[in-house]
């Protein structure tokens, strides 16, 4: 488990979907969820950064999961989810500015993602409430987007919940290249 989040984590800092020390990923284990720790590096991960707790109860070492520990809860506890993919990717976060809802015009990001919902952030990052809506949009779509803040992305594999992340950058990528030269894909 160490290796996958490792080569995740990596991944994403190597290909600019999180910075320094943001993002954060998980895999349910039964009625408990191994998290990242806090504050730590997504792309060095050591078996120090990951933290085991329960999805519906608090132990000794929820303090030191990720901030987003509310969200991975909510999404385990409402979705048939085994892993999650929390990432900042920019040009979905910018697009997420402008758009209500992130419809990929390329022919991958249309046959993986299908519509990508944009949340607002109100109420506010990293409450139970934004939590739970987060999870019912993630009953119906593999990803969504918080409106200035960035994606979560679920899967049965956590390589399955990363594809989705780079699946809906490289489509944000597009989307933003053809509104830069003033192309509207949907007209097409």
């Amino acid at each position: 488990m160490l290796i996958q989040l490792q080569r995740v984590g990596c991944n994403l800092f190597n290909q600019g979907l999180v910075s320094s020390h943001s993002g954060n990923l998980s895999i349910r284990l039964g009625e408990r969820l191994s998290i990242t720790r806090r504050f730590c590096m997504l792309g060095h991960l050591s078996e120090y950064d990951v933290v085991e707790t329960g999805i519906t109860k608090n132990d000794r070492a929820t303090p030191l999961a990720s901030s987003e520990l509310v969200v991975h809860r909510s999404i385990y506890q409402e979705t048939p989810a085994l892993a999650i993919v929390h990432a900042h990717p920019p040009h979905a976060v910018a697009l997420s500015f402008v758009e209500k809802e992130i419809v990929p015009c390329d022919r991958e990001g249309s046959l993986v993602l299908g519509r990508v919902p944009v949340l607002k952030e109100n109420p506010g990052v990293g409450t139970e409430e934004l939590a739970r809506l987060i999870a019912q949009e993630l009953k119906q779509h593999r990803i969504v987007v918080i409106r200035g803040h960035g994606s979560f992305a679920t899967g049965q594999l956590l390589e399955e919940a990363y594809h989705y992340t780079t699946a809906l950058e490289e489509s944000c990528r597009i989307l933003y290249l053809l509104k830069t030269l003033g192309v509207n894909p949907l007209e097409w």
